[in-house]
Formats: structure tokens, sequence, C-alpha cells
């Protein structure tokens, strides 16, 4: 303070040695009066510059340290909230965990426990098929059993590491390795649930999924490739793989490709993948009137049992296209009634190309009849028929905006490269929840049916 005060009165000082005098007096003397006082105050003039330079460098080295000092408060208030967040989700998938993982646990238990007493009680030898499905079932009620413990221990893991990061204050290194901890415990907790919800007779098979250009041309080729990499990107956030069996590329992208996913519930997560996929880019008004198309088709791939399908074989058209060196590989197989057609072009030898054809028609004649609710192909009605890989599933805007929309399930997801980098999740919930509502509906209108007496004629 008394250092401010005598730089204050020194600039006072200086200040008033030069003011001009306001008194008559000629050219010559005002000259004159003011050289003296100036070279009279070169001296105080200097002490000034020289003092006020100190505080200058001595108020930026001031300035520096505030600044690094704010900058410092800064970061540790970012960790602090990341620290919060991070710990709020943690705590979040813990609660969930230790909510459902118990009765979960119980239920799978108990199904496991059946599942021995009936391959206990039941003549394995006598019945290979009915073998089959029960050790299937018991496999997989094992399966699940280990899961769901695994899960228990992961989700104490993440419980403790928080609980020593709280003791350490802030330590991300733990608080990481509890995040990582906790998505997987969410992760299969999605799984766990959706898989409850898939009830279907093939939803537990793997998919075979088909992706055709509509057009040819630069665009639809690209587009068709793009839907592509999305489902095989899906299947690895997954822990999964897709196996591209079939591929027929352009310049410009592909014209078609199949890819084959074996796992659990592949068919069920994906089915409502099926139908026409629609980009919208509108700052080209030419692409956007032609359309730039792509269809997609989901068939089970019936893993755990081949199809058990009788078909005549005066029902069957099967045809071949020569591919490069003359060599007869894909093969075309059509269902002349229905007129639905499958096809495989990925294997080693036209036999084992028919056999993949033809497994995947049967596959394919399965789901439709089910959906019609018919025991045997034969009694498939073609004007009940409805080609859904060929209705609209799903539109991609681009531009002037960013959006996906569902025409199915009515949702909308603004964030397109997400959705394209494999995080179809939203998309394939919300299908299960409807195929879980329309079959309840289905099943109540069963029941009403059957409730109600016959009326009178």
């Amino acid at each position: 303070m008394a250092a401010t005060n005598r730089i204050c009165n020194s600039i006072a000082s200086f200040v008033s040695k030069w003011q001009p005098s306001t008194s008559n007096r000629s050219p010559e003397n005002r000259f004159l009066c003011f050289a003296i006082r100036a070279s009279q105050s070169t001296d105080d003039k200097n002490k000034v510059y020289k003092e006020l330079g100190l505080v200058s460098s001595r108020m930026r080295k001031s300035l520096h340290v505030l600044l690094l000092d704010a900058l410092i408060l800064k970061v540790l208030a970012c960790k602090s909230a990341g620290f919060f967040s991070l710990k709020k989700k943690i705590e979040d998938a813990i609660v969930r965990a230790e909510n459902t993982a118990p009765a979960a646990l119980e239920l799978e238990e108990a199904r496991r426990i059946k599942q021995e007493e009936l391959m206990r009680e039941y003549d394995l030898w006598n019945d290979p098929a009915k073998s089959n499905e029960i050790l299937a079932d018991l496999a997989g009620s094992v399966k699940v059993v280990d899961a769901l413990k695994d899960l228990r221990y992961k989700a104490e893991e993440a419980k403790l590491i928080t609980q020593l990061a709280d003791m350490d204050a802030i330590n991300f290194g733990l608080l990481k390795q509890a995040y990582k901890a906790s998505v997987d415990v969410s992760k299969f907790l999605d799984q766990y649930e959706m898989s409850k919800l898939l009830k279907g007779p093939y939803d537990m098979d793997g998919a075979c999924v088909i992706i055709k250009a509509r057009s040819e041309g630069i665009y639809p080729e690209m587009w068709a490739e793009q839907l592509l990499n999305m489902y095989t990107k899906w299947a690895e956030k997954q822990g999964n793989q897709g196996r591209v069996v079939e591929k027929h590329c352009s310049g410009n992208g592909i014209k078609y490709a199949t890819v084959e996913f074996e796992f659990q519930y592949a068919f069920g997560y994906l089915s409502g993948e099926q139908g026409i996929h629609r980009m919208i880019n509108s700052q080209d008004v030419s692409i956007f009137q032609k359309g730039c198309l792509a269809s997609v088709d989901v068939i089970p791939m019936l893993l755990e049992t081949a199809p058990d399908v009788d078909i005549d074989e005066k029902d069957l058209l099967v045809s071949y296209k020569e591919e490069e060196g003359n060599t007869p590989r894909a093969i075309f197989v059509q269902h002349i009634p229905t007129g639905i057609t499958t096809s495989s072009s990925g294997e080693r030898s036209q036999f084992a190309n028919k056999m993949k054809a033809l497994n995947r028609l049967k596959a394919k004649l399965l789901v439709i009849a089910r959906g019609q609710g018919v025991s045997n192909i034969k009694n498939i009605s073609i004007d009940n028929m409805v080609n859904t890989w060929n209705q609209e599933t799903r539109k991609y805007v681009f531009h002037p905006f960013k959006l996906v929309q569902d025409v199915k399930t009515g949702i909308q997801v603004p964030d397109l490269n997400s959705i394209l980098d494999g995080n179809i999740e939203p998309f394939i919930v919300a299908h299960i929840n409807i195929r879980q509502a329309n079959d309840t509906l289905k099943l109540d209108r069963k029941l009403n049916n059957s409730n109600c007496p016959l009326n009178p004629r």
C-alpha cells in the first residue's frame, strides 16, 4: 500500500511538472520554459518509469500465479465432476445388479435343476431328437447360471474398487477399473433382460443377414457397404463376430453381401432389421428422387437343430449362375408355390451351396408359416403373405440435418454417426418390446375367442 501511494505521488509530481502553463507568454518564452522544465524533470521521469516497471513486473508475476491457481482449480473441478459422474454410473450399475441378479440366479438355478431331473427321468436313447433338445436346454441353463455368478462377482468387485477410490481421495486409475467392471455388468443385464423377452421358436438361433443394393450406381452400392459395416460393428460391440460368407464388390461399394452371426439370440435381435433401409440426402435432388435404397433380409440359421421340413422336389426350381472362370458356383433355389427364392455362393462346392440355399429356404418358409399361424408350410397362404423384406424399415437422413427414423417403431435418434458405428440397440429394444406387446395381444384375443360361447345361427 505504501509503495502504491509513493508511486501515485511520484506520478502526480511528474504530471504537475509537465503541466503546460496558461499564462500569456510569447512563443519563444513558452518554448524556453518548456525546454527548461523538460530537462529539469528527466531524473524524476526516469525514476517514475523505473518504479512503474518494477511494479508492472511484480504485477505480472502475481497475475501468472493467479492464472495458474485458477487453471489448477478448474482442472480439479473438472476431475471432481468427472469423478462423481463416473461414480454415479458405477453405483447405478451396482444397484441394478444387486436388485436383479439374486432373483435371476434363483430362477435360472431352479430351471437348471429341473432340466437335470428331466434328463435323469427321460430315456435319452429312444428319442435322439428329444434328447438333443433336453441337452441343449441344460447347457443353456448352466451357461446362464455361470454368467449370473460371474456378474455377481463383477458387481462386488466394482463396489470394492469404488470404496478404495473414496479412501484414496480421487484415484482415476481405480475408478476406471471399477467403471469397466460396471459396464460389463450393465451389458450382461441388458442382454439377459432382452433374452427373457425373446420367446419365439427361432429367436435363440443365429442369423443370416443378406444386404443388397436395390439399384446400380455409386450411392446405393456405397450405402449397402455402410450397412454391412454397421452390422459387423454391432456384433463386435456385443463381443461376437460376424462372418462375411458372400460379398460381391463393385468399384464403389458392394452389390450384395451375406454375413452370418453364429451366436445365440442373433435372429431374435436382428429380425426387426428386415426390410428397406433408405438413405436420404436432400442436398442432391436427383439422388433423393431416385432413392438410395438397400434391402436387408434376415433368416434364422437354426444352429441347434436342422430345419425338419419336407418339400416336394417338384415344388423346387434350382438354377445356377456362372462366376469367374465359367464355374457354376452360385446356386438359386426357388419355392414355386410361394415364389420365395434363396441363394448361396460362399461354399467351395456346388453341393454345399445347394444345401445351404435349401436350408435358408426352409428356414424362411418356417418363419412365414409361424407368422401366419400354420404348422405346415403347405398351408401357407400366398394372399396373406406379407413381403416384409420389401417394406421400408428405416430412414437415415444425412442432409439437411442428421436423423435416423425407424418406421416400424417410430423411434428417432439424432446421432446418425453413432448408429452407423453399430449402436443400434435402441431400435433392437424397441422392436423386441413391440413384438412382445403384439404377442401378448394375440394371446389375449385367442383366449377371449376360446372362452366366448358360439353364437347360435
